[in-house]
């Protein structure tokens, strides 16, 4: 199945980052990113869909009852997908905000930048 840019910005937020099932964030890890991905976090870069599948575990354990929720549609330009995000305890304020975005080959993410926007204090 190829996915455009928005879909896949939407699984990577969705599908991966809120999922708290190891093996389904790995299968849907297996499906949007190129096994050689490249993801730029804003203190650290992780290489490979392994180091990403631990990284994507470790955001999880640091706040289990916070939620990825989308700001806006996935938006995409040929063969880069953007999405904005909130972040934060679920049925709560946003704690942070930011953005990915991401370039697309072969209907997978090859390189994925997360920008941090605005960190507010949890309620």
């Amino acid at each position: 199945m190829h996915s455009s840019p928005a879909d896949l910005m939407r699984r990577n937020l969705l599908d991966v980052f809120n999922e708290p099932d190891p093996a389904r964030r790995a299968a849907a890890i297996a499906e949007t990113y190129h096994e050689d991905v490249v993801w730029h976090e804003p203190d650290r870069i992780v290489y490979g869909r392994k180091d990403l599948e631990r990284r994507a575990a470790e955001v999880r354990a640091e706040n289990p009852d916070w939620i990825f929720r989308p700001l806006g549609p996935a938006s995409e330009l040929d063969d880069v997908g953007h999405l904005g995000f909130q972040y934060g305890p679920a049925n709560q304020p946003s704690v942070v905000n930011g953005m990915d975005i991401a370039r697309t080959k072969d209907g997978v993410i090859i390189e994925l930048y997360t920008i941090v926007t605005e960190i507010r204090q949890p309620s």
